[in-house]
């Protein structure tokens, strides 16, 4: 008798749609004239000044 496995089906459509996900964002941010990448970005730097700030301010503390 053949057993049916679901479980692996279904991971397996997880795991495509995921990866779906991921080439659809990826070909947004890079793309040059995407608003996407201007807010990614902005994201980044935003991220980038504010661990600036703290390591300054982690350095003038000693």
């Amino acid at each position: 008798m053949a057993r049916n496995n679901k479980n692996g089906q279904s991971t397996l459509e997880y795991v495509l749609l995921v990866t779906a996900v991921i080439v659809v964002i990826i070909g947004l941010v890079a793309s040059n004239k995407s608003p996407f990448r201007a807010a990614y970005n902005s994201m980044l730097q935003g991220s980038v000044d504010s661990m600036n700030t703290i390591a300054g301010k982690l350095t003038n503390s000693h």
